[in-house]
């Protein structure tokens, strides 16, 4: 990968271009903040060729959301819980959304 086509990753969204430090200081909070949210399976960072934990901005917004959460005092796995159950509810109003538009454009139009 040449440092043209590294910079170009840096508007992807899962690019993965944060160390768990940077990631920290960005979110305000510690590195063990960004360790127990990715034991609760809320997160997955992706590893350096070192094994070093790198975050994407996609990654980093998830956290934040977790980080809100936490400071309004939900517990850290009900926190994550919460999050993944929002996902999965946003993610299941999009297919209902795509079937519904699906089964308007199949119905058949007046003939007049």
């Amino acid at each position: 990968m040449t440092a043209d086509d590294s910079f170009g990753r840096l508007d992807d969204d899962d690019y993965p271009a944060y160390t768990m430090g940077r990631a920290a200081d960005m979110l305000g909070t510690t590195q063990s903040f960004l360790r127990a949210i990715g034991e609760h399976r809320l997160i997955t960072p992706l590893r350096s060729a070192g094994g070093h934990r790198r975050y994407s901005r996609y990654q980093l917004r998830i956290a934040a959301r977790a980080r809100e959460l936490v400071d309004q005092g939900t517990p850290i796995e009900a926190a994550c819980r919460i999050i993944i159950l929002e996902d999965q509810l946003e993610e299941a109003q999009r297919i209902n959304a795509e079937y519904r538009d699906a089964a308007g454009s199949e119905r058949p139009s007046a003939v007049a």
